[in-house]
């Protein structure tokens, strides 16, 4: 195990001294290459100009920060710089606009951080160089204001793509905000806003894409990471800087559905590295907490936290939209797998997510499964085909014997002490849940070889 520390810098000029501890191995994180802000940062704020947004400095220091906490997550092996093999220790040390502001949400941010990651990091914060006082370009002169009433996170997947559908319907015009990953999942992206953009010709609304990815050999000596547990705080990095670019108090809305926002752990054995926290009630209430302390007006919102994924599309405000696009959308955790095993790449069929979304668009699901028919045989529980299917056929089972523990299960992932009015109904949705996804696996068999 290697505690690892990360140090921003402003440019070659950025020398300000910044001690470590004896046991701490330092890495440089270079922001700047040339004249322009690196990362993705400098290329995201020229986006926001070219649609006459214009960000605070403490939203274009969420970029800066999300940066540090991304490099950190994608280059930091958890097998080799671990006791665990899981629990890194990480330190940033990040150049911001206003220190004093960031340090009163260090606490906030830290806490939210450990609960996503499952790591333990430490965050400080100083002053950017006085060349670097000022990063956010001024938006181009417009007698307009932007049209944009709110920001939704748009991923490329089902739920975002019925959370853009609803919102067009109810007549808002969102900015829609997306990180582009790899090739299937740009495409995606693509084809869902082209073909929003078709179905709603007089809406205003738009999008900001925004690439950030990180070198191999960040940290010398030390191999990458594909567990990217941290992604989820870059994507409402990215959607609060452009909130803040909006004249009012904003919401940036994060359409997923309550059985994956929850995630609760389907068997004994995916409390750690395979329960992920992305969109978690825990998690957003922390953003919204950091939110305050650091002076952002605006909020972050699920609206569909009480919702199955199948109860999204029943109840999804154009039925005909969602039909025509449905096909363009990405759900599967790992859509370019197959390229290992010579299979068409998209959908697996068997990963949680494509689980979920069969259950969801069935029985008229017009979606291509490289595993088309969940039923063809007994499925290998040693094999990817078959774990997700044996863990959903334990958490059904389990929930069917003892309704009851619905009400316990949903606190497995994080504790969810802030609203606890809300506790009933989260147990409900995740009974819901799993009943959709049981009625997929009806006959379904599953045994290992």
């Amino acid at each position: 195990m290697r505690r690892h520390v990360l140090i921003g810098r402003f440019g070659a000029d950025d020398k300000t001294r910044v001690p470590k501890a004896r046991d701490e191995v330092a890495s440089t994180l270079q922001l700047v290459a040339g004249k322009r802000l690196d990362h993705g940062i400098g290329r995201a704020l020229d986006d926001l100009k070219a649609l006459f947004l214009s960000p605070s400095e403490i939203g274009a220091d969420l970029l800066v920060v999300a940066a540090h906490v991304h490099a950190a997550d994608t280059r930091l092996s958890r097998s080799s710089e671990s006791q665990d093999a899981w629990t890194r220790e990480i330190r940033l040390v990040v150049p911001v606009s206003d220190p004093v502001r960031w340090a009163a949400a260090a606490p906030i941010l830290v806490r939210a951080l450990n609960f996503l990651t499952g790591d333990r990091w430490v965050v400080g914060f100083r002053k950017r160089p006085k060349a670097f006082k000022t990063i956010v370009p001024a938006a181009p002169p417009s007698l307009l204001l932007p049209p944009f009433d709110g920001v939704s996170l748009f991923s490329g997947g089902l739920d975002s793509l019925i959370g853009a559908i609803d919102a067009l319907e109810g007549k808002e015009t969102p900015l829609l905000v997306s990180h582009a990953g790899e090739g299937l999942v740009s495409k995606s992206q693509e084809r869902c806003f082209d073909g929003l953009k078709a179905a709603y010709p007089g809406s205003a609304f738009n999008r900001l894409r925004v690439w950030m990815s990180f070198d191999a050999g960040l940290f010398d000596d030390v191999a990458s990471e594909d567990t990217t547990r941290g992604r989820s705080f870059l994507f409402f990095s990215l959607g609060v800087t452009a909130g803040t670019s909006l004249a009012r108090p904003f919401v940036l809305k994060v359409p997923e559905n309550g059985l994956i926002a929850l995630n609760v752990p389907l068997d004994r054995l995916r409390l750690g590295a395979l329960s992920t926290r992305t969109t978690h009630p825990f998690y957003i209430a922390r953003w919204n907490e950091m939110l305050t302390a650091l002076g952002i007006g605006g909020r972050i919102d699920n609206p569909y936290w009480d919702k199955t994924k199948g109860e999204m599309v029943t109840a999804c405000a154009s039925p005909a939209v969602l039909s025509k696009l449905v096909l363009s959308s990405l759900s599967c955790s790992s859509p370019s797998k197959g390229r290992w095993t010579k299979q068409p790449q998209g959908h697996c069929g068997f990963c949680l997510p494509c689980l979920i979304r069969r259950a969801a668009l069935q029985p008229n699901d017009p979606t291509v499964y490289t595993l088309a028919n969940l039923r063809a045989g007994p499925l290998d529980t040693k094999q990817a085909a078959g774990q997700q299917v044996r863990s959903f056929q334990i958490a059904i089972a389990r929930l069917a014997d003892r309704p009851e523990l619905a009400k316990v299960l949903i606190h497995k992932p994080g504790p969810l002490y802030d609203d606890p009015a809300r506790h009933d109904a989260l147990a409900g949705v995740y009974r819901r849940g799993l009943e959709e996804v049981g009625r997929l696996l009806t006959g379904v068999q599953t045994a290992p070889t």
